[in-house]
């Protein structure tokens, strides 16, 4: 079976079901891959024989997004600070004493956007929702953030992601795949490099403030 045969017998749905779940679960505070399975969706649905819909794909990413967001709320909020403790103990490299105490200044900052520009970062995208929650920040406020937030990251992912990939096609002939594939590679190390320099800055703030909680938020 070749590899467009594969592609086409993949039912759309299915895309829109994985879609919806791998992003609500990352965004639930459960490290998973969203904005990668988000991205190859996209991409799957820039191509003409296929039927996957980009509508369809942003749609997903969107309901997931805001659903797991606001699970994670939930749960942080009925929980508290000390969920982190507990996680951080078990999950060091996703919820370590630097991983919160970074993501609480950015809350301390920004406040509700916050939880907006978080949908951007993926160390915000686990903790946001979880972590509105513990803080005690206001649900209405929370919730206009998570929404915006939401559209903006799914609906300008997919859109640019799609673009891209019928701008490909069209113009690049039959090596517009493996075009596309050089230009995730770069992307994908450019990314990497990023979080590893974040990540350093994650750690010192875990070796200055190792036993820091942080305090509530409106």
């Amino acid at each position: 079976m070749t590899v467009d045969a594969l592609l086409q017998s993949i039912s759309p749905l299915t895309v829109y079901a994985m879609v919806g779940v791998v992003v609500g679960v990352e965004s639930l505070g459960i490290p998973l891959p969203g904005e990668i399975v988000l991205v190859s969706a996209a991409l799957l649905s820039s191509r003409h024989e296929l039927a996957v819909n980009p509508i369809g794909v942003g749609t997903a990413a969107v309901l997931g997004a805001v659903l797991g967001d606001s699970t994670g709320y939930a749960i942080g909020r009925r929980l508290g600070l000390p969920l982190f403790d507990r996680l951080g103990r078990r999950f060091p490299n996703h919820f370590g004493p630097g991983h919160v105490r970074f993501a609480e200044r950015l809350f301390d900052r920004w406040g509700a956007r916050a939880v907006f520009l978080g949908r951007f970062i993926a160390l915000l995208r686990i903790l946001a929702g979880p972590l509105a929650g513990a803080l005690k920040m206001r649900y209405p406020k929370f919730f206009s953030a998570n929404v915006s937030g939401a559209i903006c990251w799914a609906g300008g992912t997919t859109a640019l992601v799609y673009y891209a990939g019928v701008a490909a096609e069209r113009w690049l002939t039959r090596f517009s795949w493996i075009a596309l594939l050089v230009a995730a590679v770069c992307g994908g190390v450019a990314a990497i490099l990023l979080r590893e320099r974040a990540s350093r800055a994650i750690i010192e703030l875990g070796a200055e403030h190792p036993s820091d909680t942080g305090h509530p938020t409106a």
